[in-house]
């Protein structure tokens, strides 16, 4: 490769970079030409998500935690660190709400020194539990600002906001999307998220768990379709600000999940039903008009094949764990 093909390349910041959807990131970026610095505080990721990755010569690894400063030089910001599931986020939920709030303004002062493009990873849960079906980017929604899950929803939309300001004061170049349930492989088994319950319990032969009595609604998007979706909002005009949803609109019961899970998997369909979490939501799909408008955008992978993928991939650990 030619010394002007390697100055060229990008360097990439991607913070939360060892998690579910940042090793995904990175790996993709590396794809693309990329050189890629993974910063991650190893909270919720784990370096064997990037083990695959770190041979390549254009792939760093770092550990430091956002909410402290980090000097670096960097053309592009994916800043993804936060803890995103429910058991994580919950587990320290201060901590929680210091990694979207000063992990924002950390990760925006970087990107306003150093001119770069920066992707805020909000989240639907900046919905709540929502009263508008589906859910579009100008609802402003309904979240409960006290409640168990608070850390997690208002540190997401205080750092929407921190992100709109640097752009309104300062022409700090932002994108954000709002992601919506997705899914794939190196997924955390002990999550607590619904698709890793269900695979993780059907693959043990246990019960599957369902909260309530199932009829809540979910849309689940392949990890593949949501990292395509970041790498073009990250490539629109510098207009494009977002918020864009991006997620699948197929829209699902958590009983019919249930069902889908137990047929590819082959086990017995035997269900649990516990009461619902506090402030869990009935209903969650996304409107994506704006990001087939603006991005060109959809999902490609429907929920029965990719599935299937995430299935194997569990099968696989716990073949290697054994």
């Amino acid at each position: 490769m030619s010394r002007n093909r390697i100055a060229n390349r990008k360097r990439i910041l991607v913070t939360g970079g060892a998690g579910f959807l940042g090793s995904h990131l990175c790996e993709r970026l590396l794809a693309d030409g990329a050189e890629v610095l993974c910063v991650d505080s190893f909270y919720s990721g784990t370096r064997d998500n990037v083990r695959h990755l770190v041979s390549n010569p254009h792939f760093e690894v770092l550990r430091h935690d956002v909410t402290e400063s980090l000097t670096v030089e960097v053309d592009e910001i994916y800043n993804l660190a936060c803890p995103a599931s429910p058991i994580h986020y919950q587990r320290d939920p201060i901590h929680t709400m210091k990694t979207s709030v000063f992990g924002a303004m950390n990760m925006l002062g970087l990107a306003k020194r150093t001119g770069a493009k920066i992707l805020q990873a909000s989240t639907s849960e900046v919905y709540g539990d929502p009263e508008v079906h589906p859910q579009i980017e100008h609802y402003w929604g309904r979240v409960n600002p006290i409640g168990l899950r608070s850390c997690y929803d208002e540190g997401k939309r205080a750092a929407e906001s921190l992100f709109f300001d640097y752009h309104r004061m300062h022409g700090v170049r932002i994108k954000v999307p709002r992601i919506f349930n997705t899914y794939g492989p190196r997924m955390h088994p002990n999550d607590g998220r619904v698709i890793s319950n269900f695979v993780v319990q059907s693959l043990n032969g246990e019960e599957l768990t369902i909260y309530g009595e199932g009829s809540q609604t979910r849309s689940f998007c392949y990890v593949s379709d949501l990292i395509e979706g970041f790498v073009r909002l990250m490539a629109t005009p510098d207009d494009v600000t977002g918020p864009i949803n991006l997620g699948n609109p197929e829209e699902f019961t958590i009983r019919e999940l249930a069902e889908l899970t137990t047929e590819l998997t082959g086990a017995a369909a035997a269900v649990r039903f516990l009461p619902l979490p506090s402030d869990d939501p009935v209903q969650r799909r996304p409107d994506i008009k704006r990001a087939r408008d603006l991005l060109g955008w959809h999902p490609e992978i429907k929920l029965r094949d990719g599935l299937a993928k995430t299935i194997d991939y569990f099968r696989d650990v716990a073949g290697n764990a054994g």
